[in-house]
């Protein structure tokens, strides 16, 4: 039987939590998104918001409680290796302010949407999600981390022209490695990661990595709430 979760979404006005917001709510969840003010009208109607500033952690603390899941998904929109400094500043930033947040109120579990690692390019990028990566583990917490490659979906779909190639490479053993771990995910799939992630958290004080292989795995059964 899965408990229905206390969830605060950081992000949760973006391209993945737009989708993943009417999932939980429909699977029995209670939602929250953080948002600053000036951006009320974009939270789902299925989400209550919450005020706050995503680089501080004082600004949403508060709300947050010792059973509650903190899905972070913040990020600079279309990465790409000229925005370096955004990087540093909104994705490394902000995960530093969520790994505080959820430390301080003592939550239950944090998930967090990285990026699959090692990769050939976008280096800057890596970096910073890979620095992210490291405050969560050095913070002790309860925590799944996604590791997708690119979410294909509506206005996200221009790295389809390289199935292809993806195709060549898992057949060869030097690049088959590297294929499934950079493989390309749908949007369904990412959500249902995330839903999955959500209602089965990792034992209390460890860590779950969830690779683009197993990203393309997930799928929702029927849920059975308490």
């Amino acid at each position: 039987m899965i408990p229905p979760r206390n969830v605060l979404i950081t992000g949760g006005t973006g391209y993945i939590g737009r989708r993943l917001i009417p999932t939980l709510d429909e699977r029995g969840h209670i939602v929250r998104v953080l948002v600053r003010r000036e951006s009320l009208e974009r939270v789902p109607e299925e989400a209550d918001p919450v005020i706050g500033n995503a680089l501080d952690a004082s600004t949403f603390v508060d709300a947050l409680g010792a059973r509650d899941t903190l899905v972070h998904l913040v990020g600079t929109p279309h990465p790409n290796p000229t925005k370096a400094a955004e990087f540093e500043r909104v994705d490394l930033g902000s995960i530093r302010a969520s790994v505080q947040a959820a430390r301080e109120a003592g939550i239950a579990h944090l998930i967090y949407i990285s990026v699959a690692q090692p990769a050939p390019v976008m280096g800057a990028y890596v970096a910073a999600r890979a620095a992210g990566e490291l405050a969560i583990r050095e913070a002790g917490l309860t925590a799944t981390i996604l590791r997708p490659w690119y979410v294909l979906g509506p206005g996200h779909r221009w790295p389809m022209v390289l199935e292809p190639f993806y195709a060549v490479a898992r057949l060869l053993p030097p690049t088959r490695d590297g294929a499934h771990r950079l493989a390309m995910v749908s949007i369904r799939q990412m959500v249902a990661a995330l839903v999955t992630a959500v209602e089965h958290p990792p034992a209390a004080g460890t860590v779950a990595v969830v690779d683009a292989p197993g990203i393309r795995a997930a799928h929702l059964d029927a849920p059975t709430m308490v």
